[in-house]
């Protein structure tokens, strides 16, 4: 999945306006304008449509943990330069404050069966036999499960 899908859809799930998605931003430390982030929104058939860089998405991540955790004392976390689909997951399950049972109840909500064990090889360390990359049937089907979970089954 690509970055700008991801932010569209936490937008939708989360009902997060301009004035938000700023602040969010921010807190994540990247100042972004109102243009910026109408930019990230459009579709890509958009002529004025603008790639969201990973580590613009991980600004907005860090700063959506801050947003529902509160802010962590010491020094603000460093920005990935690069992000994959395991990174995203583990940064949604520590902002929602999701324990493997609450994920594993949301990926059901979308009738997308896992195991404890397969969920767990996305958060080991990649030098580890047992991690797996997360692929993007399953952020997809997870980032889909959030939404009926915390928006409800309304139309898109």
């Amino acid at each position: 999945m690509n970055n700008n899908d991801i932010l569209r859809q936490l937008r939708y799930t989360f009902n997060i306006n301009d004035t938000k998605m700023m602040d969010l931003f921010l807190a994540g430390g990247l100042e972004a304008t109102r243009a910026e982030i109408s930019d990230w929104m459009k579709k890509e058939e958009d002529p004025e449509f603008k790639s969201l860089v990973d580590v613009n998405m991980a600004a907005f991540l860090n700063g959506f943990i801050i947003d529902k955790r509160g802010k962590k004392d010491g020094p603000a976390p460093v920005l990935e330069k690069r992000l994959n689909n395991n990174t995203i997951l583990r940064k949604l399950k520590i902002a929602l404050n999701l324990k493997d049972d609450d994920m594993l109840a949301i990926l059901k909500l979308v009738d997308f069966n896992f195991s404890k064990h397969e969920l767990s090889a996305f958060f080991r360390n990649p030098s580890q036999e047992q991690y797996r990359l997360c692929k993007d049937q399953v952020l997809r089907n997870f980032l889909h499960g959030m939404q009926l979970k915390y928006r409800g089954k309304g139309d898109k």
